[in-house]
Parts: structure tokens; C-alpha cells; sequence
């Protein structure tokens, strides 16, 4: 089985999968885990584990986090690594609702290797920039 597991700092895991259940349904396939305000990593670590008590070395995992090198992703890669499951784990940093949409829309179809450079697509083209008018052009209308 493919999971899409999410984790981060505060409740933006948390939020990403509701999301994504708003948008396309609850999926078991689909787990969050966060670092909550107030949280020590110790209690981050245990409740990572039991997110991801049921998979195994033989399950693939598109691990997302919200910030590179930051303790929710660093604990999260460091807890699947010692369950075995690391060689069938792609891990991405900077989790935006377009690439996190696009695993969930993938977990029963294609390779990892194809997910991977679609959710990297996705993620550079989730940051766009909206120019907005001024005002003073709309009056020259």
C-alpha cells in the first residue's frame, strides 16, 4: 500500500488533511502527525509511531514536512529509518496543498519515481504570484 503521511510544526499537517478530505474524502491512506506548540519532540516521536504503527517495509510512503531540516521532518525520516522503511520513502520539504493534492490524487496509481517528479512540478508551479492592478491604472481606463 502507498501512505501519504504529513507533519509539521503547529497544525499545518493537520489542516493539509483536512483538507485533502474536503477535496477528495477520508482515506486511511492519508495520516498527518504535528508538532504541536508546547510539545517536546519525545511526545512528537510517539505519536509519529503510532501514525505509522501499521505500515511496513514492504508499503511505499510520500513523507511530506513543512520546513527542511525541521524536527517534525528530521524525527519523522529518522523513526521510518529505523522501522525499515526508508528505500521505499520519498521525502519532500516545503509541502504546498497542489503537491499534497497530487500524492493523494496518486497513492494507488504509477511508480514513485514518476509521483516524485510530478509532486516536484506541482510544487514549483503551487507558487504563483498575482500581480494586482494599481489603482490609478484602473481610473485611466
Amino acid at each position: 500500500m502507498r501512505y501519504l503521511v504529513l507533519v509539521s510544526h503547529g497544525t499545518l499537517a493537520e489542516g493539509m488533511h483536512s483538507v485533502l478530505k474536503m477535496l477528495g474524502g477520508d482515506s486511511p491512506a492519508v495520516r498527518h502527525c504535528c508538532l504541536e506548540d508546547g510539545m517536546g519532540a519525545e511526545a512528537f516521536i510517539e505519536n509519529f509511531k503510532k501514525t505509522i504503527e501499521d505500515m511496513n517495509a514492504e508499503d511505499e510512503i510520500v513523507l511530506m514536512g513543512d520546513i527542511q531540516g525541521g524536527s517534525p521532518l528530521t524525527n519523522a525520516m529518522n523513526e521510518i529509518a529505523s522501522a525499515g522503511m526508508l528505500p521505499s520513502t520519498i521525502v519532500f520539504a516545503g509541502m504546498n496543498l497542489p503537491m499534497a493534492m497530487t500524492a493523494f490524487m496518486s497513492l494507488a496509481a504509477g511508480d514513485l519515481a514518476d509521483l516524485k517528479a510530478c509532486l516536484v512540478d506541482d510544487a514549483r508551479a503551487g507558487v504563483t504570484e498575482i500581480v494586482l492592478a494599481d489603482d490609478e491604472d484602473e481610473d485611466d481606463l
